[in-house]
């Protein structure tokens, strides 16, 4: 932890300084007319209820310190995760660049195994960030994994089944970045 890093901890765990209320609005103190021997049913607070009071106090000045922490840092958490993530595909654009630096070589075979490395490469980018690639075909239809765009007979095939993916899905279930767009087998009937 650097130095500074520490100062900023040491100065979000110290204790807040008191507001103080300018003489002009503090209100009156109001006498409440008493019975007799009312002054000696008056106790001062005991040191109990002041303690809880100031333990209750600091609790909440804790609290506020800890929002206007998390306040002031969450800019910065959420910079660093786009810089993370904008690292992890510059690999990608560098190779896409090499890709159409090499489009006019003699081989075409040479150009579309190099996209489709690249392709490759973004795919496991995206897998490294949680969001792995699903595009199975002969699996159940899932309303949460799958997008149903076309409905297609196929007679050896059950009902309810993935024929064909024509836009993979990435990520999973509760947690992903787009179903898969798929054609569904047609109930038999």
């Amino acid at each position: 932890m650097s130095d500074q890093e520490q100062r900023r901890s040491a100065e979000d765990r110290s204790p807040p300084e008191p507001e103080q209320t300018p003489p002009e609005r503090t209100p009156a103190p109001q006498t409440i007319p008493r019975g007799p021997g009312a002054a000696e049913q008056e106790k001062p607070p005991r040191p109990e209820v002041e303690e809880l009071e100031d333990r209750w106090r600091r609790a909440l000045a804790d609290r506020d310190n800890l929002r206007k922490r998390y306040a002031r840092e969450l800019p910065r958490e959420r910079e660093a995760e786009r810089a993370k993530v904008a690292a992890a595909f510059l690999p990608v654009v560098d190779n896409l660049e090499l890709a159409l630096a090499h489009a006019g070589a003699d081989d075409p075979g040479t150009i579309v195994s190099g996209v489709r490395a690249v392709r490759d490469q973004a795919v496991e980018v995206l897998r490294s960030l949680g969001y792995p690639r699903y595009d199975e075909t002969g699996v159940p239809f899932h309303p949460e994994r799958h997008e149903v765009v076309s409905v297609v007979d196929e007679p050896d095939t059950t009902a309810g089944t993935v024929v064909r993916v024509l836009r993979p899905g990435y990520g999973e279930p509760g947690h992903q970045l787009r179903p898969a767009a798929v054609a569904v087998n047609r109930k038999q009937g």
